[in-house]
C-alpha cells in the first residue's frame, strides 16, 4: 500500500486514504467515477479531496474489481490513480467472506442474541448439574498432607482429606495402554478399569472446594474403540459437575501423520489417528471461582492465547531419565494451574507418577499434594522437588 495512505474503521466503512500519484492526467474524476459507477456505493465508492482519495469500503468481489480497473485505465487512460485504489484494497489481509465478496467491516463481530440470560434459563443451562447437593462451605486442607508426596492407593489415601478443601485436581491416569507403569498393571479389563478410576475421582470430587476445578488429561485407546474422554466426561456430568471445556493438546507427532493403519486405501476398515491428546475441564457446583485477583498469575497475552483451547506444548522429551512411560510435559500443567487457579492454591494429583504436577505447583507458588501407588515414582518425585528446592537455594 501506498506509504502516504492512512486506514480509519467506522461502524458501516473500512475508510482509506491516499495521496494521488504526481502523474494525475484531467481524466482523474471522470475515470473515479466510472469505477463508482460499476459498483454498489453502499459497498464501495471512491471520493476525491483535493490531492487525495479517499477509498470508502465494506465489500467487495476483488476479481470484479480488478476487471473493473482494467476496464476504466483502459478507457481514460492509465494515471495511476485507479490502479492505487485497487492495490490499497488487495492488500488488506483482514476480512471475512461474504457469497463472492470480501467483507471489511463487522466480520469478527459476534452475533447478539437478544434477551441472551432469560432464554439460558429457559433452555436450562448446564441442566445435567443443576441439581446437584455440593455445599458451598470450605474447610481447611490438613497441615500433616500438605506439600507431601504420599505413597498408597489413593483411593484409601484421599479418605483422609475433609470435604472441600482442593481448589484444583491436574491428572493424567494411566491409559491402560500396557505401558507398563510401576506399580499398575495397565492392561485390565476395561470395566475393572473405568470402575477403579471412578472410585478415586469420586474421592477427588468429594475433596475439591465448591467452585473448584478437576481437569483431565486423556488419550482414547483407539485400537480398542474406546472413547475414554467421552466416558470421563459422561461420568463427571452424571456426578453433577459442570462442563467447562475440552481442550484439545496438538503434540504434533509427525511420526503418526506419516503412517497408515487399518485398510490402506480402502473404505473397508479405516483406522483413523490423532495427533492430539484431550484435556476435560469440570467444576463443582459452580463456574466461578473464588479468589484474590491479586493472586491472578496469568498474563493478558497468556489468557487470550490459552483461553483458544488447542494447545501446541512438544510432548516431555525426559521420559526415560525419569523412567516413567507417559509423562505430561511441564508446560501443560503450567497453563493449567494459571489458568484454572490462584498463587497459594492448593493442587491435587491423584496419579501424580513421578512428580510433574507437584513440581509446576511448587515453582508457581501453589501448594500441592501428589499420590502415587508406585514407590519407586514417589522417590523420584520427591528428588525433583529437592533439586528444585535446591536451585531456589543457590
Amino acid at each position: 500500500m501506498n506509504r502516504d495512505a492512512t486506514t480509519v474503521l467506522t461502524d458501516k466503512y473500512r475508510r482509506i486514504v491516499i495521496a494521488l500519484p504526481p502523474s494525475t492526467n484531467g481524466h482523474t474524476n471522470d475515470a473515479i467515477s466510472a469505477l463508482n459507477n460499476r459498483f454498489n456505493a453502499d459497498d464501495f465508492h471512491v471520493v476525491r479531496d483535493g490531492d487525495s482519495i479517499e477509498i470508502w469500503l465494506r465489500q467487495v468481489n476483488i476479481s470484479e474489481l480488478a476487471d473493473a480497473v482494467d476496464g476504466v485505465a483502459s478507457e481514460f487512460g492509465d494515471d495511476g490513480t485507479v490502479r492505487q485504489v485497487y492495490d490499497a484494497v488487495e492488500k488488506i489481509r483482514s476480512y471475512g467472506v461474504n457469497g463472492n465478496n470480501r467483507l471489511y467491516v463487522g466480520y469478527n463481530a459476534e452475533r447478539k442474541v437478544i434477551g441472551r440470560k432469560e432464554k439460558e434459563l429457559r433452555r436450562g443451562k448446564h441442566f445435567y448439574a443443576n441439581d446437584h447437593d455440593f455445599l458451598p462451605d470450605c474447610n481447611g486442607f490438613p497441615e500433616k498432607y500438605l506439600d507431601k508426596i504420599i505413597c498408597g492407593d489413593s483411593e484409601n489415601v484421599l479418605r483422609n482429606l475433609p470435604d472441600n478443601c482442593v481448589d484444583l485436581v491436574f491428572t493424567s491416569p494411566p491409559y491402560n495402554f500396557g505401558l507398563g507403569y510401576e506399580g499398575n498393571d495397565d492392561a485390565t479389563d476395561w470395566q475393572a478399569y473405568f470402575d477403579k478410576l471412578f472410585a478415586v475421582f469420586d474421592e477427588c470430587i468429594r475433596v475439591l472446594k465448591y467452585g473448584g476445578r478437576i481437569v483431565v488429561n486423556v488419550q482414547p485407546l483407539f485400537s480398542d474403540y474406546i472413547p475414554s474422554h467421552h466416558i470421563i466426561s459422561n461420568y463427571f456430568m452424571n456426578r453433577r459437575l459442570i462442563w467447562k471445556g475440552e481442550i484439545l493438546w496438538e503434540k504434533s507427532n509427525y511420526n503418526c501423520k506419516y503412517t497408515a493403519w487399518g485398510s490402506w486405501k480402502s473404505p473397508s476398515s479405516p483406522y483413523l489417528k490423532y495427533t492430539w491428546e484431550f484435556v476435560e475441564v469440570f467444576c463443582k457446583g459452580d463456574l466461578k471461582k473464588v479468589g484474590s485477583s491479586a493472586n491472578a498469575d496469568i498474563d493478558a497475552d497468556q489468557f487470550k492465547e490459552w483461553v483458544v483451547a488447542k494447545w501446541s506444548i512438544a510432548p516431555e522429551r525426559q521420559m526415560r531419565d525419569f523412567g516413567h512411560p507417559a509423562m505430561f510435559p511441564e508446560e501443560l500443567a503450567r497453563r493449567v494451574m494459571l489458568l484454572f487457579s490462584f498463587r497459594g492454591d492448593v493442587v491435587l494429583d491423584p496419579f501424580n507418577g513421578v512428580g510433574t504436577t507437584s513440581l509446576v505447583a511448587k515453582q508457581n507458588g501453589r501448594r500441592y499434594i501428589g499420590i502415587d501407588i508406585a514407590p519407586e515414582y514417589c522417590e523420584t518425585a520427591r528428588d525433583r522437588l529437592s533439586d528444585t528446592q535446591l536451585r531456589g537455594l543457590m
